[in-house]
């Protein structure tokens, strides 16, 4: 399924990574979860543009970025810590979403460039995440049945019909999903799992010591939000629920993220 940059095309060790900068003054990167894309941050980035250098990357795998390998999150920020060397931006407040976050972390293990950090709508591991039954088996199938439906005629007609849409084009998802490479399946729903039991998210922005602010959607249909605000809040996190907001916050509530980002980035 064809997708076309809105963004510029950055040569990082011979992938083309897919680079989108708003706005000007300090700078926010901002990182999509699995099967996203920058454009899950649109409506966000509205609210931050006016006063913050929004730079928002395609993760390798996912929207206009190429690569078919390094998938996991120690190779994810090696390349987005590549870009950042590339723009040459100094004390980054980097945001990661849900998968997003684990390369955030990573990112700010590795690169000097990252002054604070914020996790939006992840748990520390998976200890008590709720998955569908056979999710490792299912999704694989899921996806494929995505990339063949994605872009018919009666798919974009179909999607008049549906009751929300956090995005400007009401397809956005499933296009975001088509084209996401089918070996991220396996690297978040496997791997991920013995990566974060091994060493909890918690864990890692304890060991970082960087100022952390975490945003949790009180109706989070994947993790525990009391549960994930004791785990963060026992490091010293600053923790912020959403209210009515499920899992991705900054999509139903763009504006109160916005917010909670720029307090967050002045503190």
């Amino acid at each position: 399924m064809p997708r076309f940059p809105i963004g510029d095309l950055l040569d990082v060790n011979g992938v083309a990574v897919h680079v989108r900068q708003d706005g000007a003054g300090p700078p926010i990167l901002l990182l999509h979860g699995y099967c996203g894309s920058v454009h899950w941050f649109d409506r966000l980035t509205l609210g931050l543009a006016a006063r913050y250098r929004v730079i928002r990357v395609d993760l390798l795998g996912h929207g206009c970025t190429g690569g078919s390998s390094g998938f996991d999150a120690a190779s994810q920020a090696r390349m987005v810590a590549a870009v950042l060397d590339v723009l040459g931006v100094e004390d980054v407040l980097v945001a990661g979403h849900s998968y997003g976050a684990d390369v955030a972390l990573a990112l700010a293990a590795i690169s000097p460039r990252v002054g604070s950090l914020v996790l939006i709508g992840q748990a520390p591991d998976y200890s008590y995440a709720f998955f569908p039954p056979g999710s490792s088996v299912l999704l694989p199938m899921v996806s494929a049945l995505v990339r063949l439906v994605a872009h018919r005629r009666w798919t974009r007609f179909a999607s008049r019909f549906r009751r929300v849409s956090w995005f400007d084009d009401p397809l956005q998802d499933l296009a975001d999903h088509a084209v996401t490479a089918p070996a991220m399946a396996r690297v978040v729903l496997v791997e991920r799992a013995r990566s974060l039991a091994a060493r909890p998210l918690d864990a890692q922005a304890a060991a970082l010591a960087l100022p952390c602010l975490v945003i949790l959607g009180r109706r989070d249909r994947f993790y525990d939000c009391e549960k994930t605000f004791a785990r963060y809040s026992a490091i010293g996190a600053r923790v912020e629920v959403v209210e009515g907001a499920g899992h991705s916050p900054f999509l139903e509530r763009p504006g109160e993220v916005a917010r909670l980002l720029r307090e967050f980035s002045g503190s």
